[in-house]
């Protein structure tokens, strides 16, 4: 960030010959900065919220003129555009800076519009700092899938405990603890969602697109199993509660629970390991393998399972499982038909 603040700063003054150009430095610090919103929204940002901010305080000095109230109704005015034009934070304060600042300010050598031109040089300088800076984009969104999948496997592990101890307030943590994940969920799919865009506009990183691309398509299948891990111990509640499984129901179930735990920790290698694409497909595969080995077993006659709520427990759980197996690279058929019959 320091390089990119004081280079934009320095091309703009000795490079394009502007005066004092502080709106480069600080629209590169801003578009560079440490939000999670990709960095070309926010040069776009930037970049055309300094313009017509500008634009705006210029029509409206020659209207109104120069003074505290003038000040008072151009910011108004450039705020309220700025958010029925687009609802972004950057967009809105740079549009009605930049407005501000022109009515109480006076222009700069080179006219008004050299303040615009300082920003766009401050946002390409930030472009150019994200293509060359030496960082693997892949380690963020890894590093949150990881998290997120050792997540689900310790819900997995807690509802099996349940089932094992007869225990409906340790399934009722497990809930809670699903439920909790939300927010992993959303940091992972916006981190990959910054990662496919730094690997799109950096020659160095654009080979892993692909890799990228398959996990994102992953996520939207990890978020449905996270969600039916929720559904899945609320029932495990229930299912406790009213007593619904024998001696012989509560041990196959709980191995078949801990065995889709394994499944979900082998995955989370495949997803978020560092290893060569070979190593990544051989584990994608073995977790491929484990969880039809556990789809093969939900039949709830298979399980010693003899009631309806213990039905109901088996059959909320096939949902999950085939979401993982999706998760994989399955398609929906293919993972469907690793289940049991019923």
């Amino acid at each position: 960030m320091t390089i990119c603040a004081v280079g934009a700063y320095g091309f703009a003054e000795y490079v394009l010959g502007h005066e004092g150009p502080l709106f480069a430095a600080t629209a590169a610090l801003i578009s560079l900065g440490f939000s999670r919103e990709p960095r070309t929204r926010r040069v776009l940002e930037v970049g055309i919220g300094c313009t017509l901010g500008i634009t705006i305080g210029e029509l409206l000095l020659h209207t109104l003129g120069t003074g505290l109230w003038q000040a008072a109704v151009v910011l108004f005015l450039s705020v309220m555009l700025a958010r029925f034009l687009d609802r972004g934070v950057i967009f809105t304060t740079q549009l009605g800076l930049q407005s501000l600042l022109v009515v109480l300010l006076p222009a700069p050598d080179g006219g008004v519009f050299t303040r615009s031109a300082d920003a766009l040089v401050g946002g390409l300088f930030a472009l150019l700092v994200t293509m060359l800076a030496p960082r693997d984009p892949r380690r963020e969104p890894k590093s949150n899938v990881r998290d997120l999948l050792h997540e689900l496997s310790a819900v997995l592990r807690q509802c099996a405990e349940a089932v094992a101890k007869s225990d409906s307030t340790v399934a009722w943590h497990a809930l809670v603890r699903a439920r909790n994940t939300q927010p992993q969920l959303d940091l992972l799919t916006r981190s990959v969602r910054d990662a496919r865009e730094i690997a799109r506009i950096s020659p160095a990183y654009r080979r892993h697109l692909a890799e990228l691309g398959d996990l994102r398509g992953s996520i939207g299948y990890l978020d449905l199993a996270v969600r039916n891990s929720r559904v899945f111990a609320r029932r495990t509640t229930s299912v406790i509660n009213h007593a619904s499984l024998d001696d012989e129901a509560i041990e196959r179930v709980t191995e078949v629970v801990n065995d889709t735990a394994d499944a979900v920790d082998i995955l989370a290698r495949a997803l978020a390991g560092g290893e060569s694409a070979g190593a990544r497909e051989r584990h994608l595969r073995q977790a491929r393998n484990e969880l039809s080995a556990v789809g093969a077993q939900l039949n709830p006659g298979s399980l010693g399972i003899t009631n309806i709520q213990g039905d109901a427990l088996i059959m909320l759980f096939r949902p999950l499982v085939v979401d993982l197996l999706e998760s994989t690279g399955l398609s929906h058929e293919e993972a469907v038909s690793c289940l049991s019959e019923v």
